[in-house]
């Protein structure tokens, strides 16, 4: 009698009008899927932003809803079951294994310590997936022991750790809170910017440790972050070190010198820097397999209309503004257009600058304005002479303004974009008092557009339209129909992480976790308390708790305008149901 295959795709669940989540049998599986889809991206088969594989699930984010369908009929059509997967390319790292839980865990394992280095070491590891931070990569291989996590996480676990959890092993990149089992520390730098690769180990790599000597040790310590900035401590043996030749590395300093040459013949100088105020792109997208999110402006439409009125790309750098407050001063004459939130812009010439105006004043009654002031326009190019300051005052609605200058600011990218990510670090630090901006040369012919009629922002209660899935099924029908029943309130916890919301707790219809997989922008993360998370650009690439739904991606830029207290409702939109292949009776 002939076996009856087994089909490893379990299912196929949308995630949102930009994702759809591919749920596997097995690791095995999964890396055969990221590798099938990896080539079809590199080939142009499919338009395919972002592959994120997990432990059973692998996330595709494409570019459009049409994107979407095409990468679910070729998944549906693929066989996995005949693939093969290339195999990665070979690194070493060098470790000391003297961790503070290495007895801890070979008595979990019942082995000797001894023997559970030897275990560790002796076998080749494949680079399954990326982790919460970025160079933080899950490593497993078939005979892996599983070790428990600690009872009790550490608050901080310094750089370079090597540790065991389930059965997985990793290397810290950076210092960071942390549950696992610690049997060692390595010197290699697990992400470094200066590098042409950043990230050592890489999804499809295969690792093997190499035991050393303390004294054997390389040359960066171990407690030294490898984040967001370039370090001088990269392990150049290794073959991804690079010659300092990409954006995050070499161009980047000289990207830094030519911008301070620039900055004293004519720039912007921050009087004020605001609550928060950042510099923003359109973000990086195609690297959350590495652990990095795509950041980038919140409000989308808001910054490349501000670029567009300036006559400058869409995607140039410009200022996200927090709630107002921001002044900037002319070194040399600019070209401004301010969108977004509704704030009163204020423009105050060199005389009366000099002397020193209140900036509480700004926007608030017209007779407060000093001799020789004027306002200046919302969704409108204007001119900001040299000398003259512009401020912006508090916003009467929306959250964040979008401030952009013609040319573009001109701050060193990291992995191909200006935007500062405030969860992992990468990219510039928030404006701070007395900081100047270089501004870019004009590049091309682009002209400064002309004023534009800009959507309305968040009323009295904001309504966003939500696709259920991928995991609406770990709810009871009552919290699935209370998602769109009820008002939820913004609290004030939100961040450019997503939006932290406020009303009646939503149960879940199963015990137990969910195995942490990929998270699409947009989506509504409901962790134990019941509340929803809703995931802005700077979110994790993954998560550990079920999303119930996803805000459709046209949505996103009037979320991003949603100040703490406001009222929000989600509206259902239909969409596709989970589906399991075609005569899969067992999925």
């Amino acid at each position: 009698m002939a076996q009856t295959l087994v089909n490893p795709i379990v299912g196929v669940r949308p995630a949102g009008d930009r994702a759809l989540l591919v749920e596997l049998r097995s690791l095995g599986s999964v890396l055969a899927l990221t590798s099938q889809l990896t080539a079809a991206q590199r080939d142009g088969r499919l338009d395919v932003v972002d592959v994120v594989a997990a432990a059973t699930t692998v996330l595709v984010v494409a570019e459009s809803a049409a994107g979407v369908a095409r990468a679910a009929d070729y998944v549906r059509g693929l066989h996995l079951e005949d693939a093969e997967r290339e195999p990665g390319r070979l690194v070493r790292i060098e470790t000391v294994y003297d961790g503070a839980d290495l007895a801890e865990a070979a008595r979990l394992t019942g082995v000797s310590p001894e023997a559970l280095v030897a275990a560790h070491s002796g076998r080749e590891w494949d680079a399954a997936f990326g982790g919460f931070a970025p160079g933080f990569t899950y490593l497993t291989h078939d005979g892996a022991p599983s070790v428990p996590r600690r009872t009790s996480p550490r608050t901080s676990v310094p750089a370079g750790s090597v540790a065991l959890a389930g059965a997985y092993t990793a290397v810290y990149p950076r210092e960071s809170p942390g549950g696992w089992q610690l049997i060692g520390h390595t010197d290699a730098v697990m992400w470094d910017l200066s590098r042409e690769d950043p990230a050592l180990v890489q999804p499809g790599d295969r690792v093997r440790f190499v035991p050393v000597r303390a004294s054997a040790s390389l040359t960066r310590a171990a407690s030294t972050p490898a984040n967001c900035r370039p370090s001088a401590g990269a392990d150049a043996a290794h073959p991804r070190a690079a010659d300092n030749s990409g954006e995050g590395g070499g161009r980047a300093a000289e990207d830094a010198d030519a911008s301070a040459t620039r900055a004293a013949s004519g720039g912007l100088v921050v009087v004020r820097a605001g609550l928060q105020t950042t510099v923003q792109d359109l973000g990086r997208p195609g690297r959350a397999a590495l652990g990095v999110s795509v950041s980038g402006a919140l409000d989308r439409g808001a910054l490349r209309r501000a670029n567009r009125m300036v006559g400058n790309e869409p995607g140039a750098a410009a200022l996200e503004v927090l709630l107002g407050g921001l002044e900037l001063r002319a070194e040399a004459d600019q070209v401004l257009a301010v969108t977004g939130a509704d704030v009163p812009l204020r423009v105050t010439p060199r005389a009366a600058s000099a002397q020193g105006h209140d900036p509480s004043t700004h926007g608030d009654h017209p007779s407060t304005a000093r001799e020789g002031a004027r306002e200046a326009p919302r969704d409108a190019p204007f001119a900001l002479l040299a000398g003259e300051t512009l401020a912006l005052g508090t916003a009467g609605a929306g959250l964040r303004a979008y401030v952009a200058v013609r040319g573009g600011l001109d701050v060193p990218p990291a992995l191909g974009s200006r935007s500062a990510d405030s969860l992992s670090g990468i990219g510039p630090a928030p404006l701070a008092d007395g900081q100047t901006l270089a501004v870019l040369p004009v590049r091309g012919a682009h002209v400064v557009g002309h004023p534009e009629v800009p959507p309305q922002l968040p009323g009295a209660v904001t309504e966003l339209r939500v696709l259920p899935g991928p995991r609406d099924d770990w709810f009871t029908d009552a919290s699935k129909a209370s998602l769109f029943d009820q008002e939820w309130t913004v609290t004030p916890q939100s961040s450019r992480v997503g939006l932290r919301l406020d009303g009646a707790p939503l149960e879940r219809s199963r015990e137990g976790e969910l195995t942490s997989e990929g998270t699409a922008r947009g989506s509504l993360q409901v962790p134990a308390s019941g509340l929803p998370v809703l995931f802005l650009a700077d979110a994790p690439v993954t998560g550990g708790y079920p999303v119930i739904g996803v805000v459709v991606d046209a949505d996103l830029d009037l979320a991003a305008q949603l100040p703490p207290g406001a009222a929000v409702r989600f509206v259902p939109q239909p969409g596709a149901a989970p589906t399991t292949p075609e005569g899969n009776a067992d999925a």
